[in-house]
């Protein structure tokens, strides 16, 4: 692996980070490429590697490094909960960038200056992140807004950092057992389009626009709409949402009923995403949920989405009402079904592993553990099995992992077990366009649905392959001598028949050869072919009786 000189310090601080924190296996691989020394580095590692020191670390690294941390800290399955804690700080604590840079990004993106544009402009962000800030302002016609503005230089920088990470799990990918077990260029090629949506901030806009009307019915959920006209790759000018941030509530906020109304539809909201209008926010960590002056439930930050097919979204279905419903048997089927297997995967320990999980999760509530967290670890159990999983699937637990987080602050007593059991059978009915389904019905219907809109493919491939003699029949039975047996006696009579008949015809042309061997006054060639064809006729009648009736007796006797 050959390395440029202007990725060199860059190396050099990720094999730190990994030396720091335990991996020094993964540092001796690239030691091994002359990418970086692991003696040298082992010699320069600082003293310390706690939660909090790992997040100044990717702070210091810069805003990839810092959107990584962010996207860690929502996965129980890969760290342990202080680092998940000391992560989650990432999401708000960001510095700002200056004010004139954002007046230029703003000129350059919309082909005005702020001043023309906006009848207020405030200079102080009301909160940065890793990718840009926003600032509140007002239109001139007085309507309130925020105003979302990238960083300057992040795309270069986002592609510099991913040519080095490219390099590093490439490698890892091919030369180390946990590369090959995890796929770190799969996970990090995923990580990447992520960026590059949230870069796009006319994206992020449609987003916005569609999502809204998705959630229309909902009454206790706004999404804040873009403003056309105002809107650009790096510019993003939309409603002011007047409330505040769930993490500013606590634990202990005096929502009573309210919160419970507030997390049950959040929750069906999510639901209603994910399994009918296969388009979700994926991002609804705390930071991104506000709860309103009205009261209601606030989503901000639609940069990042899943999007989920068809199909995709009936298996998410069946796999959340499993794992709802404890029926760990269920939950690997369906990921057996739409999984990639590698050589060494091993079902029955991969049924184990699931079947602990689900049976750990049965029957608790959101205060002890949560739907996301299930989906996460029963990810990392299949990583382990060497069973690959969709991504839709890491997203959707990460997505609901956060969500669980936003229902803790609204209702502790929520349970999203029950939920989805509620919700479910009205979702899918909306997408089956019936009423109501019973919770329980739901893995039949669900079956049976997937039966029939697949029957009139599987019936088009089968009457092509035979229009074009393409038809096989594969037959595997415990005795398969006798079913070789049958058809060799079935094979013998076709040519016994098809010789006799050959005879009557070549005897039915030999009566007009004139010849002097004659019997019965007929040419005797011609009577010879019709007296062997007779006697043929005659003894293959009489087998096919004796053996029909041997075959009558015998299944008699066994009936007896």
């Amino acid at each position: 692996m050959k390395i440029s000189a202007r990725h060199l310090t860059r190396y050099k601080q990720i094999g730190l980070l990994l030396l720091k924190y335990g991996r020094t296996d993964l540092v001796t691989a690239l030691g091994t490429q002359e990418a970086i020394d692991p003696e040298q580095l082992k010699a320069s590692l600082p003293a310390g590697a706690s939660p909090d020191q790992l997040t100044a670390d990717l702070e210091a690294m810069g805003p990839t490094f810092v959107k990584m941390g962010q996207v860690l800290s929502s996965r129980p399955d890969l760290l342990p909960q202080p680092y998940l804690v000391a992560l989650s700080r990432l999401q708000d604590r960001v510095k700002p960038f200056a004010y004139e840079e954002v007046e230029q990004i703003v000129a350059s993106e919309l082909g005005v200056r702020v001043v023309s544009a906006f009848a207020r402009f405030d200079r102080e962000p009301l909160a940065a992140a890793s990718l840009g800030q926003v600032h509140r302002a007002s239109l001139r016609d007085g309507r309130p807004v925020v105003v979302k503005v990238q960083r300057p230089g992040i795309a270069a920088q986002i592609a510099d950092d991913f040519e080095v990470l490219t390099q590093i799990a490439e490698f890892l990918d091919a030369h180390t057992q946990i590369g090959r077990r995890f796929r770190f260029m799969t996970m990090l090629e995923e990580f990447r389009l992520a960026l590059a949506q949230e870069l796009d901030y006319e994206r992020e806009a449609r987003n916005l626009a569609v999502v809204g009307a998705n959630l229309a019915a909902f009454d206790l959920i706004d999404i804040p709409q873009p403003i056309a006209g105002y809107s650009a790759r790096r510019v993003l000018t939309m409603d002011y949402v007047r409330g505040r941030k769930i993490t500013s509530l606590g634990r202990l906020a005096p929502l009573g009923d309210r919160g419970a109304q507030l997390a049950d539809q959040l929750f069906e909201a999510y639901l209603k995403q994910v399994l009918v209008d296969g388009l979700f926010h994926a991002d609804p960590h705390p930071g991104n949920v506000f709860v309103t002056d009205d009261g209601h439930i606030a989503l901000l930050d639609l940069g990042m989405v899943g999007q989920t097919s068809p199909r995709m979204r009936e298996h998410l279905l069946k796999i959340l009402i499993a794992v709802s419903e404890g029926k760990s048997e269920d939950v690997a089927d369906v990921l057996t079904t739409i999984s990639e297997k590698d050589d060494g995967f091993d079902n029955a320990l991969f049924r184990r592993a699931i079947g602990q999980l689900v049976i750990r999760m049965q029957n608790k509530g959101l205060e002890q553990l949560n739907v996301g967290a299930t989906l996460l670890r029963i990810h990392r159990a299949a990583s382990e099995c060497e069973l690959y999983v969709p991504s839709e699937l890491t997203l959707l637990g990460k997505t609901l992992l956060q969500l669980d987080e936003v229902g803790k602050v609204l209702d502790p007593q929520f349970d999203p077990n029950d939920a989805i059991r509620r919700h479910t059978g009205t979702l899918l009915s909306q997408g089956l366009g019936r009423g109501a389904v019973h919770a329980g019905m739901l893995g039949s219907l669900l079956e049976l649905r997937q039966f029939l809109g697949g029957l009139p493919s599987r019936l088009n491939r089968i009457m092509d392959s035979v229009a074009n003699a393409e038809l096989e029949l594969k037959v595997r039975v415990a005795d398969a001598n006798a079913i070789v047996e049958g058809f060799q006696k079935v094979a013998n009579r076709i040519t016994t028949g098809i010789v006799l008949a050959a005879l009557i015809v070549g005897a039915a042309l030999l009566m007009r050869v004139e010849t002097t061997f004659r019997l019965f006054g007929y040419p005797g060639f011609a009577i010879l072919c019709f007296l062997a064809a007779a006697a043929g006729g005659c003894w293959l009648l009489i087998a096919i009786f004796v053996q029909d009736r041997k075959k009558r007796k015998k299944t008699t006797i066994g009936l007896r």
